[in-house]
């Protein structure tokens, strides 16, 4: 008797499934973190739920930007993830071994119960091979069996590309072809490791790249960007009642650089409450003086105002209940600190995006680069996090500089009323939020000085 309560308990807490997962919020512009504290190595990538589990796929690359692995992480709040595998890598095959390899999507076929992953496959010299590719494996985060790589229907241009099951188990692919100048939609084998037809190439000319497809309530929404390098542009979508179209013409979404960013994915996330939308998308390191490895994550969530049309807004954090199925943006406003003595604004030069960037006073300009988001910290401190970068003012002995936001005390403020301005005061010191000696010049270095109530001490928060 004893023996069979003691199998039936192991037995069920080996069945047993992931906690529930409680909301969490999301800082958008970041570099992401493994439960480890490694960065997450994701880009370009694609996400895939299988039972309780989210799991992410994406790129990471050597130093040099050359391919190195396909990463996969698996989550059930989409905000800690656990690296699981390296799924692909250079030597998964001989044709891997001085390949590029850029945005692995993963589908699940639940007639053959593999897993098949597409992606674009490059000969690593000249981007000009221009291929799709596919690896398949018996487990969602296993390792990856490369099949080849080819041009869809022999004859196609193949380069930024995702993958879409729809509800009837049909599989397609979309992928930028023509230099980019056309994006086809292809229907998949019913294995979905081959091209069984070119169904739409509903754009031609209109060289937009990065698609990501999804389905809403029975419209099909597709969301791409231009193609202007590792440079953001301004993103559009398009809708249509069936992939082969007719698709509409394509409309703006977001502001003029997709919040700096490029979509990656659009993930719909289902729970008690109903389905919501998450952008994906990659803000490139290339574009700011680094390599793909640098690159961070803009998340936002998407709202429809009508059954065919999309909007997406900037917000300093997304907050994701995977439970209910909700997502929703929150924090802000901005504001800018202006210098009394001076009234010229706190400033991160050249909008910088890198860690350790110092800060300076400059003519204001509303820039992102000016303004800041007085996050409350807890214990009646804030932190100041930047809207352009998303990293947070800090305390440092030789300066103030914009470093990724964590629980330091140097990165946390008091905020004092003084005479119709206000003293900002680091916790970690005491010392004041300084121009240093009083100047009124432009590129004046932001410092922390011992509070003395000078004009150059005092700072006008506007919104």
């Amino acid at each position: 008797m004893l023996l069979a309560l003691c199998l039936a308990v192991a037995g069920a807490l080996a069945g047993a499934g992931p906690a529930q997962a409680a909301p969490q919020a999301v800082v958008s512009g970041t570099q992401f973190t493994d439960v480890s504290g490694a960065p997450v190595r994701a880009h370009g990538g694609g996400v895939l739920k299988v039972g309780a589990y989210y799991y992410w796929f994406g790129e990471h690359r050597n130093a040099d930007n050359t391919f190195r692995y396909v990463d996969a992480y698996r989550s059930t709040d989409l905000k800690n993830w656990e690296f699981r595998n390296h799924v692909l890598t250079q030597s998964g095959a001989a044709e891997l071994a001085s390949a590029g390899i850029e945005r692995p999507k993963v589908m699940y076929n639940a007639a053959t119960g593999k897993f098949v992953m597409w992606m674009h496959k490059e000969n690593g010299t000249d981007y000009g091979e221009a291929r799709a590719a596919v690896a398949v494996s018996d487990t969602v985060d296993g390792n990856y069996i490369w099949r080849g790589s080819f041009r869809p229907l022999g004859q196609h241009m193949s380069r930024d590309i995702t993958v879409f099951t729809d509800t009837d188990g049909t599989g397609y692919m979309v992928s930028a072809a023509r230099e980019n100048y056309d994006l086809h939609i292809y229907r998949l084998t019913a294995d979905y490791t081959g091209i069984a037809s070119l169904v739409a190439n509903p754009w031609p000319g209109g060289h937009r790249e990065a698609p990501a497809l999804f389905k809403r309530n029975g419209v099909y929404f597709m969301l791409t960007s231009g193609a202007t390098g590792w440079s953001p542009n301004q993103q559009q979508y398009a809708t249509a009642t069936s992939p082969a179209g007719p698709w509409t013409a394509m409309a703006n979404v977001g502001d003029s650089t997709a919040y700096g960013s490029q979509t990656a994915y659009v993930l719909p996330v289902q729970g008690t409450s109903g389905t919501s939308y998450l952008y994906l998308g990659d803000r490139w390191g290339n574009s700011f003086g680094g390599t793909v490895n640098d690159s961070r994550h803009v998340w936002l969530p998407l709202s429809f105002p009508s059954a065919t049309t999309l909007s997406m807004s900037w917000y300093p954090e997304t907050v994701v209940d995977t439970a209910a199925g909700t997502v929703t943006g929150r924090g802000g406003p901005y504001e800018t600190l202006a210098a009394r003595h001076s009234g010229k604004c706190a400033d991160v030069p050249g909008q910088s995006q890198l860690a350790g960037a110092a800060l300076k006073q400059y003519t204001c300009n509303g820039g992102g680069n000016q303004r800041f988001w007085f996050q409350d910290a807890g214990g009646g401190y804030v932190r100041l996090m930047a809207r352009h970068s998303s990293f947070c003012l800090t305390e440092q002995a030789a300066g103030v500089t914009q470093e990724p936001c964590s629980t330091a005390t140097a990165q946390q403020w008091s905020v004092t009323a003084s005479g119709g301005y206000v003293l900002l005061r680091s916790r970690a010191t005491g010392e004041c939020l300084d121009v240093s000696g009083g100047s009124a010049a432009d590129s004046a270095a932001l410092i922390t000085h011992a509070c003395n109530g000078g004009t150059n001490q005092q700072w006008t928060r506007a919104a």
